[in-house]
């Protein structure tokens, strides 16, 4: 009887893990600054909790790192960060992050993914290329990169414009 007890509390646990993963979703759609689809971008997105009780959710590692830099007088109480395999909201400072590699970024030339344990990251840099490293390295690199991602982006941007038939349509 104990053990079934403690199978459907160690179950409903889970089930609960799972709604509170896609409760950000809802409450944060899309990205503020880029206007990314964050259920698209699951695998990327971040979640930042702030001490205010106020809370940003960005598409990816470097529009969380815009915020973070816009929010200087805000101190974060959690960043959570999708699991690029799984798409679970995880601890970022806790996570195994990959930088570089093959597969392109998401908002970034340098991708930056984040995965739970050291086992998957390791899977996916000898399929993909890239670094391990630590959250604090993958911030350091989302601001080292953001201007020449910031051009890139409004170069596309521009592009996608010209494209625009007259009228907007």
């Amino acid at each position: 009887m104990k053990t079934l007890c403690f199978v459907l509390i160690l179950v409903l646990n889970f089930i609960a893990a799972a709604f509170a993963a896609g409760g950000d979703i809802e409450r944060h759609p899309s990205c503020t600054y880029c206007g990314m689809d964050r259920g698209k971008f699951a695998h990327s997105r971040v979640l930042i909790e702030y001490d205010d009780g106020t809370s940003f959710g960005a598409c990816s590692l470097h529009c969380a790192a815009l915020d973070l830099a816009n929010k200087i007088d805000k101190a974060p109480k959690t960043i959570t960060v999708g699991d690029y395999q799984t798409k679970a909201l995880i601890d970022a400072e806790k996570a195994v992050w990959v930088l570089g590699g093959k597969k392109a970024g998401v908002m970034t030339g340098n991708a930056k993914w984040a995965f739970a344990g050291k086992g998957a990251a390791e899977g996916f840099t000898k399929e993909n290329g890239g670094a391990m490293a630590t959250f604090d390295e993958a911030m350091k690199a989302a601001y080292e990169d953001m201007y020449r991602d910031t051009k890139q982006i409004r170069e596309r941007r521009k592009m996608r414009r010209s494209q625009m038939p007259k009228g907007g349509q």
